[in-house]
């Protein structure tokens, strides 16, 4: 199995989150981590998973992780499985009910991640997936390093379950 996993980080909780995830694939060897800046258009082949994740800022996934994802061209990850997270504020931590209400509606990275990835023709193995931060520069959340792991592994078992088809 090739897996690759880009994520983008400004403060290093997605960072974080990504590592976790990558130690959630540690039985397959062909696992490559990667910063979204440092992603060669090469190593887009041959995957036969994808996983991506940012930070979510003001609704949506950073510039970089938006402008690689959005270079991938039309069917470039046709038979690829595919996986979205972000990093995000746990709503019970947003005080003000007009700031709740905006994240609420407005939606998070993640999502438009997994958008952009189906649009490139991956195959989405898991629905969009949200790791919570305290404030804007984080902490994680107690547990949240132990949930990508375990989310990591949910990815895995799929996959398996699918080979074995």
């Amino acid at each position: 199995m090739k897996a690759l996993i880009i994520y983008d980080s400004v403060y290093g909780n997605t960072e974080q989150i990504a590592r976790a995830i990558a130690n959630g694939f540690i039985p397959y060897k062909d696992i490559v981590l990667l910063r979204v800046c440092e992603v060669k258009p090469e190593l887009l082949k041959e995957l036969n998973i994808l996983i991506a994740g940012s930070p979510t800022q003001r609704f949506r996934l950073t510039s970089p992780m938006n402008d690689m994802l959005g270079s991938i061209p039309l069917n470039g990850l046709k038979g690829v499985k595919a996986a979205a997270f972000d990093t995000r504020l746990s709503l019970s931590h947003i005080e003000s009910s007009i700031e709740r209400f905006a994240v609420k509606n407005g939606g998070y990275a993640a999502k438009g991640i997994a958008n952009k990835l189906k649009k490139s023709g991956g195959e989405l193995v898991m629905p969009p997936e949200g790791f919570f931060v305290k404030g804007m520069e984080g902490p994680l959340l107690e547990g949240e390093l132990e949930r990508a792991a375990d989310w990591a592994k949910q990815i895995l078992g799929i996959l398996e379950k699918r080979d074995e088809s």
